[in-house]
């Protein structure tokens, strides 16, 4: 009797180990009788018939992936190795379960292979200056496949752009070019904005002779504040003319 009891105890320890499961708050378990999907339970305590139902768990939580490097030929025809990092997680434990034998796996070779197509499609300015709207194309063209797995790719980050060294020393070249071709052209702007100026102060100082005097003593002023041991003493033509005039009336009257 006491044999027979203590086998039937044995039993029912077998079965409850066999029956439950306890499910966390980030898991769903995936419920199959007889091989047919019956219903997604969890998180708690989740008991089971051994031997007619099965459970597969699913983890809700955000996986971080990090895709391997990858060979990229840019738009321009420039070739880098380009990584990134994906962000997902699954929404619906049926889908990530039934529609595809290994999600991670797939969504794996899946952002490896959109990684390349989408920058392929673009030139490397673009992939150096626009990582945002890139980021965004990749994580759109993954969420929209993906989403029949059941699964929501959340965020896309290009981590790396690597070029050989020639390329770099391209580039340094090109930005030093164009470095020299806004100052040149700052340059130039500066010129003529000052020969606009000087127009502009000439125009005024012809309307009024006294304006000039004003400017002739204003210069004599800023000359005489020099630390120098020349002076050049311009004259004004209208005082040189009258002086000129006078000595040539008086080389004449001499003459006669």
């Amino acid at each position: 009797m006491i044999e027979a009891l203590y086998y039937v105890l044995a039993v029912v320890v077998a079965f409850l180990v066999l029956a439950i499961r306890i499910l966390r708050e980030y898991e769903r378990g995936v419920i199959f009788m007889l091989g047919r999907f019956w219903k997604v339970k969890g998180p708690g305590l989740i008991i089971l018939i051994p031997g007619i139902q099965q459970m597969v768990r699913v983890s809700l939580r955000t996986v971080v992936l990090d895709v391997p490097s990858q060979d990229v030929i840019s738009k321009d025809n420039v070739s880098v190795k380009v990584n990134a990092v994906i962000y997902y997680r699954v929404v619906d434990p049926e889908n990530a379960i039934i529609q595809v034998e290994d999600y991670d796996t797939a969504i794996s070779q899946l952002s490896q292979t959109t990684l390349r197509s989408v920058l392929g499609q673009h030139d490397l300015d673009e992939m150096l200056a626009e990582r945002d709207k890139l980021n965004n194309d990749i994580q759109q063209i993954l969420d929209e496949q993906t989403d029949a797995w059941g699964v929501k790719v959340a965020n896309v980050e290009i981590k790396h752009v690597d070029l050989d060294e020639s390329m770099i020393r391209a580039i340094a070249q090109q930005a030093e070019a164009e470095r020299s071709r806004r100052a040149k052209i700052i340059n130039a702007e500066g010129e003529k904005q000052a020969a606009d100026k000087l127009l502009e102060a000439a125009k005024i100082l012809s309307v009024d002779p006294r304006a000039i005097q004003l400017r002739y003593l204003q210069t004599l002023k800023d000359i005489s504040n020099q630390q120098s041991s020349t002076v050049v003493f311009p004259l004004p033509l209208d005082l040189i003319t009258p002086l000129l005039g006078a000595a040539a009336h008086r080389k004449n009257e001499t003459s006669e």
